[in-house]
Formats: structure tokens, sequence, C-alpha cells
């Protein structure tokens, strides 16, 4: 595995962390301040933080014209990242922390695959063999298996 890799793996790994504990503390802001509050201020934050990463990093906000010049359908990951959010604000005090993030990953590997397969999006098409339906039936059991409190 390349350095560059090894840093996605990573990263990715760091992430699925990182969603659980966001889940938990986003079931909690929405139940305190409302889903909608708690939503936005999440959003408010991400700004804050994107920004200040934006500016360390490149010294500039040059970028954020480029990324408006691009094809709008390309902006939906802003608008999918407030759904995704939205939904694990919602999740946790009414079917569990668990419960959430089994089915969001279930639901991720589900569109991933099928992203993957048909090569959607301008990604590289990846053949979807028996193993890889495998893991997303065991994933997708294992989800429906948490739902139960």
């Amino acid at each position: 595995m390349s350095g560059g890799s090894a840093l996605a793996v990573v990263l990715a790994l760091s992430a699925g962390l990182a969603g659980s504990v966001q889940a938990a503390v986003m079931g909690k802001l929405g139940e305190r301040v409302g889903i909608f509050e708690a939503l936005a201020f999440s959003t408010v934050v991400a700004i804050v933080i994107g920004l200040a990463a934006l500016l360390v990093v490149r010294q500039s906000f040059d970028g954020i014209a480029a990324a408006a010049r691009q094809p709008v359908w390309l902006w939906t990951g802003g608008a999918l990242s407030a759904f995704i959010v939205l939904a694990v604000t919602v999740g946790p005090p009414r079917i569990g922390v668990t419960a959430t993030v089994g089915t969001v990953i279930a639901g991720n590997l589900v569109m991933a695959a099928v992203i993957d397969h048909f090569g959607l999006l301008g990604n590289d098409r990846i053949a979807l063999h028996w193993t890889r339906v495998l893991g997303i039936a065991l994933l997708a059991a294992g989800a429906a298996l948490t739902l139960r409190k």
C-alpha cells in the first residue's frame, strides 16, 4: 500500500470513528436546542473550520470562487452534508446511535457499490463481485439487527 493509500485508509477509518461521535453529539444537541437549530449551528461551525483550514493551507479564499464556477451538480456535496447531519441529529434519540450509524453505513455502502459498478459521477468503474455483494448484504443485515432495542 502506498503512502497516499495508507493516509486515505487512516482518514477514512478516523472519519468513521468521528461519524459515530458526531451522531451521538448531534442527537443530544438536537434534543436540547431543536433539530434544525442544531443543523444550522453545526453548519456554521463547519463553515468556520473550513474557511480557517483553507486560509491556513492556501493563504487565500480563491478556491471558493473556483468551486463556485464548477457545474451545479458538483455543489450537491454541501446539500448532502446538511442532509446527513440532519439524519444523524434525528436518529440517535429515536433509534439509538448504533442503529443510526449502522443504517447510514449500510446506505453508504449500497450507494457506493452502485456508483462504483456503473462508474457514476465521473468515477472509475469497479466491478461488483460476489464478495462485495456478500459484504453489503451482511452489513445490511447487521444494520437491520441494530434496529431492535
